[in-house]
């Protein structure tokens, strides 16, 4: 994995309850940012979504993106926390425009829409079970399917 990613990984992980530390959450993570921005835009091409996992910001009817987060039963008391600590607000704008700069929270973001499928994280050698996590959680426009088992390895060596 890349440097950067390790460094922001674990500073997310900080903030967010132990268990949801391991390396199939570490794996998942990097695959779906690369998939979404190549690790690289923190901006969408074209489109509205921000950060490395290109989150939009959602509204109360799709609850999708960083409304989505903030509004999830099993989400919501621990993304409150993590942004008390960093000292922002609760409004969906807020958070959206700052991941567009704050990797960390982008990515305790990222991790707590995993949190929300119910299945367990895929390992090593179920790139497709990785798939239909990222299909489920992320609900991408516009998927490339043929882009994810070489990330998907990637993220696993």
């Amino acid at each position: 994995m890349t440097y950067p990613f390790d460094i922001v990984f674990d500073a997310a992980m900080q903030l967010l309850p132990a268990k949801m530390a391991s390396r199939e959450a570490k794996a998942e993570l990097f695959a779906i940012g690369m998939q979404e921005s190549r690790l690289v835009h923190r901006r969408q091409i074209g489109g509205p979504a921000r950060g490395f996992w290109q989150f939009e910001q959602g509204d109360e009817v799709s609850r999708a993106g960083v409304t989505g987060v903030l509004l999830h039963p099993a989400t919501r008391p621990i993304i409150t926390g993590v942004l008390d600590r960093l000292r922002y607000n609760y409004e969906p704008a807020t958070s959206y425009a700052a991941i567009e700069h704050n990797d960390i929270l982008a990515c305790c973001y990222a991790r707590l829409l995993l949190w929300t499928v119910p299945q367990p994280l895929p390992g090593p050698d179920q790139a497709e079970e990785g798939w239909k996590q990222y299909m489920v959680s992320w609900r991408p426009g516009q998927p490339h399917p043929e882009t994810w088992p070489g990330f998907y390895r990637e993220a696993w060596a």
